[in-house]
């Protein structure tokens, strides 16, 4: 198992200079990975401070030599998928082959999109996903590439550099477990990042239900030919220091869970740089 901090692009997280910090200190502390939300509005009344996630990895990936960075997850349905493949490419090559590109829906859909004049039919939205996923691996693959499918169009085009990770920058796929479409589609792709019921509450999922969805993943990989190819699970909550943590993290490993995902808790304080930062300094959970 690998360890790593996911932390919001909201609050004091918002200022480059902050989130640089705690991505030297999460490498110090020798945590594997950091990971960013994507979010542009959120929560309609909620008026957070809120920060471009590429801004904030392209100072952290300044700031470190070796953690693993990348998103949590970014909405690509309401990106272009030409200038998402330009952003995630150049990153991957800053941090020498270091990203991580977490996909999905998003929400809230009504904030994300709708507040922008974007559709909120979601049924086009994971339309618009699907095909923008393939457009990226597409571009990614250095080569000349023409692509038409309902939503997203390339037309004879190329791409270089290409990524220095091939063959292609690995994607995890996130969506709320039990719905079980997200993880379909997370087992086409490297990994999967899902938010479980209580992960607002910090809490990490319990055996039963983490058994449930590591068996479905598999299964969908076993169906998509990929049962023997490389996948990451990501799953985790928040965890005290010391043999606690390690206690709530070791049967997840044992079930397969291949990244700890430390999260921060959902809530007026969760903007706040302080405790992140102090619990980074204290170390994963390592099992």
């Amino acid at each position: 198992m690998r360890y790593l901090v996911e932390v919001p692009n909201i609050g004091e997280f918002a200022a480059p200079e902050v989130f640089a910090e705690v991505a030297r200190r999460a490498e110090e502390a020798r945590w594997d990975g950091l990971l960013v939300w994507d979010h542009v509005a959120g929560e309609k009344g909620l008026d957070w401070e809120i920060a471009d996630p590429w801004i904030l990895l392209t100072a952290a990936a300044l700031a470190t030599s070796q953690i693993r960075l990348g998103t949590a997850i970014t909405p690509v349905a309401r990106r272009r998928p030409s200038k998402l493949a330009r952003e995630v490419t150049t990153l991957d090559r800053l941090t020498g082959g270091r990203m991580i590109l977490g996909a999905g829906l998003g929400t809230p859909v009504a904030g994300e999109y709708g507040s922008f004049g974007d559709t909120t039919d979601t049924r086009v939205l994971a339309e618009r996903l699907d095909e923008s996923l393939h457009a990226l691996d597409l571009l990614w693959s250095g080569e000349p590439v023409t692509y038409r499918g309902n939503q997203v169009t390339l037309d004879d085009v190329q791409f270089l550099p290409a990524p220095v990770q091939r063959p292609r920058v690995p994607v995890w796929v996130g969506g709320m477990w039990p719905n079980k479409a997200p993880m379909r589609r997370a087992a086409r792709w490297d990994g999967a990042i899902p938010a479980m019921k209580d992960f607002a509450s910090g809490r990490p999922p319990g055996g039963s239900e983490a058994r449930e969805l590591i068996l479905f993943l598999r299964a969908c990989r076993a169906e998509n030919g990929l049962a023997h190819e490389p996948f990451d699970i990501a799953l985790g909550g928040v965890s005290p220091a010391g043999p606690a943590g390690r206690d709530l993290a070791g049967p997840l490993a044992d079930l397969g869970v291949t990244w700890w995902v430390e999260r921060v808790l959902w809530g007026d304080d969760m903007g706040r740089a302080e405790p992140v930062m102090r619990r980074i300094e204290q170390g994963p959970p390592r099992v």
